[in-house]
């Protein structure tokens, strides 16, 4: 049904859809992980932001396995070098994930309060560790990863796991943990029942608001002064062959900004990010729920396609070979692999879609504090 061209760019767009719905649904699960600690002081209010996400955590991290998926079938190049020169990274992410279903299945076995605070940090660290290294990662995709490719098309890191994080690089993950801890606190205040939790989700949120809006403008700032940035030296076949080595890159400052300029209407996703993350200032000052977290929503789609929309057509850029650096045209598989994907996803996404849009409302209320008290079904 499409050529070459066409799938590689539908494949783009899958991969950002993809990535936004692990933001937006398990997004928020990690935020208010991280949250925690601080909204909750007692074991009943700690046990009431357990519970506003207990149902559904599971259910939202098919995003992220699916998103993993889609980059080894799709993108075989991204999947190699990015998996294994971001390995200690990866492995980092992974041991902060599970102590999230331990923590949720543990915390309450024993009534000893020592016992549950170690594992309320536990479930915090598996909130913000995920959200700081996923914002660093980000930040080193843009900055371009230092990798090279052989003319055998064997794959070689010279970086280390200290050399990934930099001044940039902890900007974007701190950027990271505010937008999805905003994200997290406009969920407990549609969740949770109106009290303590609710009010000092509100307040964390309001900060995390804010932080998200002057580190969002830092970075864009970052990007148009800094020497961050990549464009393509000569010809492009969209169509071409996937081979990495015969594509030019070069690093250009502000290289990043190109698009908007080629593209105006781009613009629509810097200002989604800012705008979203006021609305959901907005909607906390004003009570509205629903439109603080209509606003979170926002903020973080706009955030992340501003980070796809600026690197179109890079995926990801070498910073040390000029040859190596990996886009949209010369980093996937196959025509026929993306065609049978594309139908198996046509077929699988609406279903997934459908059967979370159910669950979220089979299991949609607030979590009371009599509930917490006589509910045997809850952590």
């Amino acid at each position: 049904m499409f050529d070459y061209e066409t799938l590689r760019l539908i494949w783009w767009v899958l991969l950002g859809t993809l990535l936004i719905g692990f933001a937006l649904t398990d997004g928020f699960d990690l935020g208010v992980a991280a949250l925690l600690p601080f909204v909750g002081r007692t074991d009943a209010e700690r046990r009431m932001v357990i519970n506003a996400i207990g149902p559904t955590w599971e259910g939202n991290q098919v995003w992220f396995i699916v998103g993993g998926a889609a980059i080894f079938a799709a993108w075989p190049f991204v999947y190699a070098i990015s998996f294994s020169g971001f390995y200690l990274a990866m492995f980092l992410v992974l041991a902060a994930l599970i102590l999230r279903p331990v923590g949720f299945k543990y915390r309450s076995k024993r009534p000893d309060a020592a016992w549950r605070s170690r594992w309320d940090w536990a479930l915090f660290v598996g909130g913000f560790v995920p959200a700081l290294v996923f914002g660093v990662a980000v930040g080193n995709v843009l900055s371009g990863a230092p990798f090279r490719l052989d003319s055998d098309l064997r794959a070689f890191f010279d970086g280390s796991f200290l050399g990934l994080f930099t001044p940039f690089t902890l900007l974007c993950g701190l950027l990271s943990v505010a937008m999805l801890v905003l994200h997290g606190s406009a969920w407990l205040a549609i969740k949770v029942e109106h009290g303590v939790v609710h009010d000092r989700a509100r307040k964390f949120g309001t900060v995390a608001g804010l932080t998200s809006l002057a580190l969002f403008a830092a970075g864009w700032a970052f990007v148009a002064y800094g020497d961050i940035g990549y464009r393509i030296v000569g010809a492009i076949d969209p169509s071409g062959p996937s081979n990495p080595l015969r594509t030019t890159s070069e690093i250009s400052r502000g290289g990043w900004l190109a698009n908007y300029a080629l593209y105006p209407w781009m613009m629509i996703a810097p200002v989604l990010g800012f705008g979203g993350a006021a609305l959901a200032l907005f909607g906390i000052r004003r009570g509205s729920e629903s439109a603080a977290f209509a606003g979170s929503s926002a903020s973080a789609v706009g955030i992340i396609a501003t980070v796809g929309l600026s690197m179109f057509p890079f995926i990801l850029p070498s910073s040390i070979d000029s040859h190596s650096s990996l886009t949209v045209w010369n980093a996937s598989s196959s025509a026929k692999t993306l065609g049978i994907m594309l139908f198996v996803t046509a077929v699988l996404l609406p279903i997934v879609v459908a059967y979370t849009a159910w669950a979220y409302k089979v299991m949609f209320g607030r979590v009371t504090t009599q509930e917490v008290a006589t509910n045997p079904d809850f952590y």
